[in-house]
């Protein structure tokens, strides 16, 4: 099975980065929820809608937001779109079921409740094995 998605992040309405799964750490993912946040909260006041995705070289970056929260993935621009938007739905639903809004509405902001999800996508996100299997062979 084909892995979809290569990074991820899960930002909160304030943009702050409650969970994130990043291989490339070129930059500090706190900032980087805060530059996607106010990217997609401009492109709503441009267009009522907010963000669907953006392409940067090699790379397309996918945008989900349900319940305040902002769904961040990136993949390869050679991985069909819907397929993308499928595994990064089907990401979503798993979050809220682990955190569902009750759990969000009390979140004190301690982002280390969110540390074990990674556990639960595992299978949507590219491992570093094959990272270095499509660099290689």
């Amino acid at each position: 099975m084909v892995k979809v998605l290569q990074d991820i992040w899960i930002i909160s309405e304030g943009g702050i980065v409650l969970y994130h799964r990043v291989f490339d750490g070129k930059f500090d993912e706190q900032l980087f929820g805060g530059l996607m946040s106010a990217l997609n909260s401009f492109a709503e006041e441009l267009t009522n809608e907010g963000l669907s995705n953006f392409e940067l070289q090699d790379k397309r970056y996918t945008f989900k937001r349900k319940n305040d929260i902002l769904f961040v993935a990136n993949s390869s621009k050679k991985i069909k779109e819907k397929r993308v938007i499928e595994e990064l739905e089907s990401i979503v639903n798993h979050f809220f079921d682990l955190y569902p809004k009750e759990i969000l509405a009390s979140w004190d902001g301690d982002v280390s409740i969110f540390l074990d999800f990674e556990k639960e996508i595992e299978d949507s996100l590219e491992g570093t094995i094959q990272k270095l299997q499509k660099a290689f062979w």
